[in-house]
């Protein structure tokens, strides 16, 4: 498998401009932030001015060592990770730009399901089914898919690769990864924590192999054959790409994209629940999860009393440098992401919106804007059916059940959603095939902010893949039906006869 996986690194990488450090004029290597006093801890990640875009080394086998084995080998991968979980984290906060006890956060989502994993390494498997025939017996068997290539966004640097990266290596994979291009300083640190502790097994690094680029490359591991498994995390518009590519050549792909995620408070809601639920879903990362609440639905009685509350609880967000401990809210990922939230932002007055409370850049160093809230939008609005990555809520009215819970699925993404009432008869239609199309379905909690014990996707548009927890275990394997015939006589299915 190794082989493969080698040779598909370097077809990657043929034709890249790889940057060598002798050749580097002694100015620039300066400005490198490794040789700044300031972000001298990145040397505790193993970070050098030269890193290795892709694992090299051999591999033979293809599950091999036993499920429980690999468990165990992910379970010192979650162990390395926890040693290292403050000075990664903060790498994630430098490179991402959310704020310090998020990028932490991410970094201990990886942790949790290394230990969800180990657990799983020992209870994966089909079942042993009844047979129709004497003397035979019926199993389901499964086994690993063989590579499994992972393409992951910038939002999420570290935990998107370890819910499928771990999950995957239990399964008896081996993983090849690009990241975003504008965190690859996380996904070398990544790497070479688990390369590590592969090497201090006996196995190669080379399992779990990265390789840095752009779309180009991303385009390369979707085309190629010898990629069992492509798993994308991305907008919904590359995605459908991928897919086309991957289904080109009858691969698989399992697909994490866009969502146009929808709160909806009913007059009998909890407000002390609603009011922070919002903020942070609307707010939490600057805006940038795909779980983000961009929609927001108040029942008409209610509304003008949330809306007010919200403007003084956004107006209360500490913004700053997101290694500040005390901040909350820091930068966009990009320029690009603010003019994003800028065309957004006038889009929504065009159609009739009205900001109450942000809608500018602020006036400051670095990608900060105001996290903002229109009003007076129609639930079927262009702008509220686009996903902008960006902190922008719309807020709606609405008058019934039936005509928001068909608000809430309007819109092409199907990710996550969340109603807030104390109704227990609504609560089992907003569950049930009449309430959210989604496949995350909240009740009196954020539509962000899922555990990693539950399968992680959604529906429509937003792909169908599933990662995480739950039976996601299932799509990093290919299963077999297998009859075994232990008797002396051969009778055939369904009673017939051939003779």
């Amino acid at each position: 498998m190794w082989r493969v996986l080698r040779q598909l690194c370097a077809h990657l990488l043929r034709g890249s401009k790889l940057s060598d450090a002798w050749n580097r004029p002694a100015a620039f290597m300066s400005t490198l932030l490794i040789n700044q006093a300031q972000y001298a801890w990145l040397k505790e990640l193993g970070l050098r001015e030269e890193n290795e875009g892709v694992y090299n080394g051999s591999w033979g086998g293809r599950g091999e060592v036993p499920a429980p084995k690999r468990g165990e080998v992910v379970r010192q991968i979650g162990d390395a990770l926890r040693e290292k979980i403050q000075v990664l984290g903060s790498l994630v906060s430098l490179e991402m730009g959310k704020i310090l006890v998020e990028g932490v956060g991410e970094v201990q989502e990886y942790v949790d399901i290394c230990d969800y994993a180990v657990g799983l390494s020992r209870m994966i498997g089909g079942p042993i089914l009844p047979s129709e025939r004497p003397g035979h017996a019926l199993i389901e068997q499964w086994n690993p898919v063989g590579l499994v290539g992972i393409i992951t966004a910038f939002n999420f640097p570290v935990a998107v690769y370890g819910w499928n990266n771990a999950i995957a290596m239990i399964c008896g994979n081996v993983c090849l990864w690009k990241g975003a291009p504008t965190t690859s300083l996380i996904s070398v640190a990544v790497t070479k924590i688990i390369a590590k502790v592969l090497e201090d097994n006996k196995l190669p690094g080379a399992i779990c192999s990265l390789t840095c680029g752009g779309a180009d490359i991303g385009t390369a591991m979707a085309k190629d054959e010898r990629v069992n498994l492509l798993s994308f995390t991305g907008s919904t518009q590359v995605g459908k790409q991928v897919a086309l590519m991957v289904q080109e050549r009858f691969g698989r792909s399992l697909l994490e994209l866009g969502g146009n995620n929808a709160i909806i408070a009913f007059e009998d809601a909890d407000l002390s629940l609603v009011v922070p639920s919002a903020l942070f879903a609307a707010v939490g990362t600057a805006g940038q999860r795909c779980t983000t609440a961009r929609r927001l639905f108040l029942h008409e009685s209610i509304h003008d009393e949330v809306v007010n509350r919200l403007k003084k609880a956004y107006a209360q967000i500490r913004v700053g440098n997101p290694w500040d401990s005390n901040v909350l809210y820091g930068p966009l990922h990009t320029k690009q992401s603010v003019s994003m939230f800028l065309g957004a932002v006038e889009e929504a007055k065009k159609e009739g919106g009205t900001v109450v409370y942000g809608g500018k850049v602020m006036d400051r160093p670095g990608n900060y804007v105001e996290p903002t809230i229109v009003t007076g939008l129609a639930h079927d609005a262009s702008i509220a059916h686009t996903e902008t990555f960006a902190p922008i809520l719309y807020v709606f009215k609405f008058k019934s059940e039936e005509e928001v819970f068909a608000w809430n699925n309007e819109v092409k993404q199907g990710l996550s959603s969340s109603i807030f009432t104390k109704d227990l008869g609504r609560i089992f239609r907003w569950l049930g095939p009449k309430g959210s199309d989604c496949g995350i379905v909240n009740v009196n909690i954020p539509t962000s902010g899922a555990e990693i014990g539950g399968a992680f996707g959604g529906e429509k548009h937003t792909g169908g893949g599933r990662e995480s927890g739950s039976d996601a275990w299932k799509q990093y394997m290919r299963r077999s039906t297998c009859t075994i015939n232990y008797s002396k006589d051969l009778p055939l299915a369904q009673g017939i006869k051939f003779q």
